[in-house]
């Protein structure tokens, strides 16, 4: 991965608490795993930042390198990568997710 790909990836994970790479943006999600973690961090009122992966393909592989983590959406909590909508809705239902982003 090129270094510029890597530390714009970084920035953008440090740049909120809670950050998500997905498909589409909140409000107009672009797959059902991503609105489903939308879903759910807003559910819990959990504020957010995101990134829509369409807006730049290098950004979209390098994300799956960067975490070698080969699906999107990902989420990242206090700059460490939590995993992608199964992980996130189990956290959740779990109490887990509040707890890490209070």
């Amino acid at each position: 991965m090129e270094n510029s790909i890597k530390q714009k990836i970084e920035k953008l994970i440090h740049s909120k608490k809670v950050f998500l790479f997905m498909k589409g943006t909140p409000d107009y999600p672009e797959c059902g795993f991503s609105a489903k973690t939308v879903e759910t961090l807003r559910d819990l009122g959990i504020n957010f930042g995101f990134f829509n992966v369409f807006d730049d393909e290098a950004v979209r592989q390098g994300i799956k390198e960067f975490t070698n983590w080969p699906t999107i959406p990902q989420l990242y909590i206090g700059g460490q990568f939590i995993g992608g909508c199964d992980i996130v809705v189990q956290m959740a239902e779990s109490g887990e997710l509040q707890k890490i982003t209070t």
